[in-house]
């Protein structure tokens, strides 16, 4: 009888983070993709091989959804698909950094089913199925439930707060930063942080992990817009993203 998604993922998150420590802190080749998609190392092609291999056969007749991986439109037709960032973070990682990330998850008809976020250098593994609640190396987590805009812990990069990316000013938050995506999202649902933003174009396997864990721990997560985000799109692609306790998701999509 196969496993449920969720023990798929979690063991593969597992082993990938295995390999990344294999290569952190080493003498590490990497290069940059161009055309403005960042860094890349050899560690990210080897969890990617990794983890297209084990899934394909544990799950063939899921789709493949992957940052390092040429993008496959025959994903499309398939009702579930893997969504895998195998290094969130790649920058943090090739410097020596703890503060990357193994994601994936499992969605199905557009929506994140079971998702694993695992930070091998620092042992935490975040993890989640539809309807079971989030959790931490085994535990459970839950938001913070702050209800007050002015002053709340926001992770963004620096140019989310510029006031040219907001309709209205600026909200009055304090600003944090952690490299991942993944791990941003992670935090907000462990309730250290009160929420997260990326007002940019934000790929699928950046978010999709953090996306469930999130939804399962209380936070409530759209798209700049307001919507929803719908997995295994054409484009893979969302107009930013924000997660953030209910009351203050709120207040942050009144500013924009």
């Amino acid at each position: 009888m196969p496993v449920p998604d969720l023990t798929l993922l979690t063991d593969a998150a597992l082993a990938s983070g295995e390999i990344a420590m294999r290569f952190w802190r080493k003498d590490l080749h990497a290069w940059d993709k161009g055309g403005g998609q960042g860094p890349v190392s050899e560690a990210d092609l080897a969890i990617d091989k990794m983890l297209c291999t084990e899934f394909g056969a544990a799950r063939p007749d899921y789709g493949w959804l992957s940052e390092e991986t040429d993008d496959d439109p025959a994903r499309l037709a398939c009702e579930n698909v893997f969504i895998v960032d195998p290094i969130d973070g790649t920058r943090s990682f090739i410097n020596g950094h703890e503060n990357f990330s193994v994601s994936m998850a499992v969605a199905k008809a557009g929506e994140v089913t079971a998702a694993v976020v695992h930070l091998p250098a620092k042992g935490l593994t975040y993890a989640a199925a539809k309807g079971e609640g989030a959790t931490l190396n085994g535990e459970p987590i839950r938001h913070n439930g702050n209800t007050e805009i002015r002053g709340a812990r926001i992770l963004a990069s620096g140019s989310q707060t510029k006031s040219e990316m907001w309709v209205k000013r600026p909200p009055p938050i304090e600003r944090h930063f952690r490299s991942s995506l993944a791990y941003r999202m992670c935090l907000v649902a462990q309730g250290r942080f009160d929420g997260m933003l990326t007002l940019r174009p934000t790929w699928e396997w950046d978010v999709a992990g953090g996306d469930l864990i999130c939804r399962e721990a209380g936070v409530s997560v759209t798209m700049r817009n307001g919507q929803v985000p719908k997995y295994n799109s054409a484009t893979a692609c969302f107009d930013g993203l924000i997660a953030a306790t209910p009351v203050i998701h709120t207040g942050l999509l009144d500013h924009l």
